[in-house]
């Protein structure tokens, strides 16, 4: 096929996605966590449904305003947790026990706290078990009301933890919260709880949708930073397609098929970019994660991992260098590829569709243990097969690929240790901070495993550069690999079969005089004959 096809072909490729993904993006308001029918469950003394945890920045606007105000955007400045048709919905048996003409016959509590004043709910008589929910004793200690949630002004605002209560009248089954906001003046991890300290409650649910949002759009604070890091990592593997692809069009005739894989990574690494960043862009405009989207980039994503890390182990073996093919490993390569995958996906797939929180589920811990085991696997196979292609290409004296599989192995080396220490912080950055205080850096994390994978194909990319000389790479059994390829790699701008520049290459070497050395060839050539 015609490069400049080629060319043409990834470019409308890439601007009809562009203008597909735009048309997702508008701005509307809408809800950031949803409750369908959830069911309170006892912790401790108390009824609780979690209603969200995320990292909110301090509203730049100097006044609240009307959610509904004309003026109301997604970058407006203003930060809140809004609440919108918020119903409790109890058991009949439970509104049985009282009479239509009373008035309060059952009472639930929203409560909204920051991190740091976790310990302002709740509270323990004489030094015991710590209590959500007042009880005789901590009436007595604590001052506190009987059969309500146990609530101690924060030393910064007396007005927090904030606490709305909502009340069932006679013997209605649903009780509403009207729709109203919390107005976030300090920049913090805000939790929010629905406690309830009435037995006779514990079987109700909860319906309806909370708003979270930061000045700058819906986004948690966790992940807001991410949408610019996406910017910035699809200009750089835009970059990097730019200069790729120029090489890989203009020495079209020589490409190796390894070179073929690098630049399919390359190409579906720009794309997995510009899908991350429309995944932020939309999540932020609107506060809700398009479910679409989200589960076709972290697919993209699964098959750009997956394929990166057959392409390295491929390499390793000697792939098309020191072996025409992989022989009898191809299954066990293919098979540790698609277990890879599905792996990833799935891990993917429960970290990221439908997320929008900022604390992490049980569920992705649970599947990240295969993950990482998988990785090891791989990183060990890697390296003991390029062990043994670096001795083969020793053996063979391949002078010009010994030197490239060594650049390879330091990189693919440092990789791994900063992967190692990586894994080492990630784990202590987790363990010293259970309750997401530290949320505001909590985006390096994530970014990181995206640098590097991006520096170590970088890497690939300068190794493997398309040229003129690119067959040097090439596996070959006719030729004297040593010989030929020293000859390639100095005389890579000479046209192929050019004997007089090998000549006179092998003259240099021996450190005798053009003219000399003619003269004795001729002269043993002579000898020879008379012989």
């Amino acid at each position: 096929m015609n490069p400049a096809r080629i060319s043409n072909i990834w470019f409308t490729t890439i601007s009809l996605s562009l203008l597909l993904l735009l048309l997702f993006i508008h701005s509307t308001d809408a809800s950031v966590h949803v409750y369908d029918r959830d069911p309170f469950r006892e912790v401790g003394n108390a009824y609780l449904v979690s209603g969200g945890s995320e990292g909110l920045a301090a509203s730049r606007a100097t006044t609240p305003l009307p959610h509904h105000s004309p003026s109301a955007t997604a970058n407006d400045g203003r930060s809140f947790i809004g609440f919108q048709n918020i119903t409790f919905r109890r058991t009949e048996a439970a509104a049985s026990k009282y009479s239509k003409t009373e008035r309060r016959t059952g009472l639930v509590q929203v409560i909204i706290f920051e991190a740091a004043d976790r310990d302002n709910i709740g509270g323990s008589p004489y030094g015991g078990q710590r209590s959500i929910c007042c009880t005789p004793d901590l009436a007595k200690v604590e001052g506190c009301k009987q059969g309500e949630v146990i609530r101690i002004p924060s030393a910064r605002d007396p007005n927090w933890p904030v606490t709305v209560n909502v009340y069932f009248r006679g013997k209605s089954l649903t009780a509403q919260l009207k729709s109203t906001e919390a107005y976030i003046a300090k920049t913090g991890m805000y939790n929010l709880f629905f406690i309830s300290c009435d037995p006779n409650l514990k079987e109700m649910t909860l319906s309806g949708q909370t708003v979270w949002k930061n000045p700058d759009g819906y986004l948690p604070g966790r992940m807001a930073p991410l949408k610019k890091f996406y910017v910035i990592m699809s200009i750089a593997y835009a970059l990097l397609c730019i200069a790729w692809f120029s090489q890989y069009v203009k020495f079209w005739d020589d490409i190796l098929q390894l070179q073929h894989c690098i630049s399919f990574v390359v190409a579906i690494g720009l794309f997995e970019m510009i899908l991350w960043y429309f995944d932020y862009a939309y999540f932020n405009n609107t506060g809700v994660r398009p479910v679409a989207v989200t589960t076709w980039v972290v697919t993209v994503g699964a098959v750009r991992k997956t394929v990166s890390r057959l392409l390295i182990l491929c390499v390793s073996m000697g792939y098309g260098v020191v072996h025409p093919t992989l022989g009898g490993l191809t299954t066990k390569v293919m098979l540790i590829g698609v277990t890879y995958f599905l792996s990833t996906e799935l891990l993917n797939i429960t970290e990221n569709v439908g997320t929008i929180s900022d604390i992490a589920g049980r569920a992705r811990v649970i599947l990240v243990l295969p993950n990482a085991l998988l990785d090891a696997f791989l990183i060990m196979w890697i390296f003991t097969s390029l062990s043994k292609t670096l001795t083969q290409l020793q053996a063979k004296r391949s002078s010009v690929k010994l030197a490239t599989y060594r650049k390879f192995s330091n990189a693919l080396l440092i990789t791994v240790v900063l992967s190692v220490v990586w894994i080492g912080y990630e784990v202590y950055f987790k363990a010293t901070d259970p309750f997401n205080e530290r949320w505001q850096s909590g985006w390096i994390i994530t970014s990181f495993w995206d640098i590097l994978a991006f520096a170590l194909l970088c890497v690939i990319c300068y190794l493997w550069t398309p040229s003129q000389s690119s067959q040097r790479y090439a596996y070959s059994e006719e030729r004297d690999e040593d010989s030929d390829e020293e000859t390639e790699a100095l005389n890579s701008g000479s046209p192929k079969g050019d004997i007089s520049l090998v000549k006179q290459e092998r003259r240099e070497k021996n450190g005798h005089n053009t003219d000399d050395f003619d003269l004795d060839d001729d002269e043993d050539d002579a000898e020879g004959k008379r012989e």
